[in-house]
């Protein structure tokens, strides 16, 4: 812990050592995914304080809506379709198979990258089941992956002020470490900038760090910014800055080294021009192009909903660094 926070004395001796560690591990190749992002609900019985997403609208999409999407993410060249949602009251494991099941209707080849693990929990206990027998059934069903979200900061102390129903630290370590046992790959995330500490966020990563020690199941880390407007946290809080940001992204290098490779800039939550400069700190990866995006837009993101596979290619080059397209696990696609 203190080798990391003697980091933060000097940032661009940090930057310099993070962008040293980057091109050790993966080059000067920049990579990002053709996906689109489906946020089936905004409907929620949660009450997280950062949350501008629930229940503005009250929505539910129709599995024929979900299916529409997804022919369109297929006409686009989408690999993968990204799906999470708001946790409805009463939506159990046979809720989330119907929307698997409608994307595979349209696609048997399409990746399936749904379902965080606090929407794990939500339908494993609404269920009746366990959580291993929840996730068997969505392999099954044809989920591929998962996103790591729900991690905001792994600490129950800031948990209890900022999500205090969500799934506590050691739930979400269970749920991803199931999942990786069971061969269900995930990403990992860190929503900081809000009431955590460098303390925090050093301990989040080391729990990261160690996962990945035992299960290699991670695919990529994604340190995302807390989006300050329209929500109750952010009328607490000021919000990162972005030399803030640029440090979390080196220090987030440096630590995850050499267990996790992939350290993805989120255009969506830095802007471009911001994770063109991230692409020089230890980032190695610009995230999905998205199609669409609600969750942060609410939150006050300005950055757009949508990067078109040329723009994100564009970006990359301008940056100094070299475009390739990947897959959600991070196979180069030609």
């Amino acid at each position: 812990m203190l080798e990391y926070l003697e980091l933060l004395k000097d940032p661009f001796e940090t930057f310099r050592i993070a962008d040293e560690i980057r091109e050790k591990a993966v080059g000067d190749i920049v990579t990002f995914v053709v996906n689109r992002n489906i946020n089936f609900t905004d409907i929620c019985v949660n009450r997280c304080k950062f949350c501008a997403f629930r229940n503005r609208r009250r929505y539910i999409l129709t599995l024929d809506d979900i299916k529409r999407k997804v022919r369109e993410a297929l006409d686009y060249g989408c690999t993968e379709v990204c799906i999470q949602g708001g946790l409805l009251p009463n939506a159990g494991l046979d809720f989330y198979v119907s929307i698997i099941d409608a994307v595979r209707e349209v696609s048997e080849d399409i990746h399936i990258h749904a379902f965080s693990p606090m929407e794990v929990y939500h339908m494993a206990r609404n269920s009746g089941l366990s959580i291993k027998e929840t996730l068997k059934e969505l392999k099954g069903s044809g989920l591929d992956s998962m996103p790591g979200t729900a991690a905001e900061i792994l600490d129950d102390d800031v948990r209890r002020q900022i999500c205090p129903d969500k799934i506590t630290t050691a739930q979400w370590i269970e749920i991803v470490t199931t999942a990786h046992k069971l061969g269900i790959p995930t990403t990992a995330t860190m929503m900081f900038g809000h009431v955590e500490s460098w303390e925090h966020r050093i301990r989040h990563l080391l729990i990261i760090k160690e996962i990945q020690r035992k299960t290699g199941g991670f695919t990529e880390f994604i340190p995302l910014p807390f989006m300050t407007k329209n929500n109750e946290l952010g009328r607490m809080v000021k919000g990162s800055s972005g030399f803030e940001d640029l440090l979390v992204i080196a220090i987030s290098r440096i630590i995850l080294y050499p267990e996790i490779k992939n350290i993805q800039a989120s255009w969506v939550k830095l802007g471009i021009k911001l994770a063109q400069v991230a692409l020089h700190v230890g980032a190695n990866d610009l995230g999905g192009t998205l199609m669409e995006e609600n969750i942060s837009k609410s939150a006050g993101a300005t950055s757009g909903e949508f990067l078109p596979k040329e723009e994100m290619i564009r970006i990359i080059e301008a940056a100094g660094r070299i475009p390739r397209q990947r897959d959600t696990l991070y196979n180069l696609l030609s």
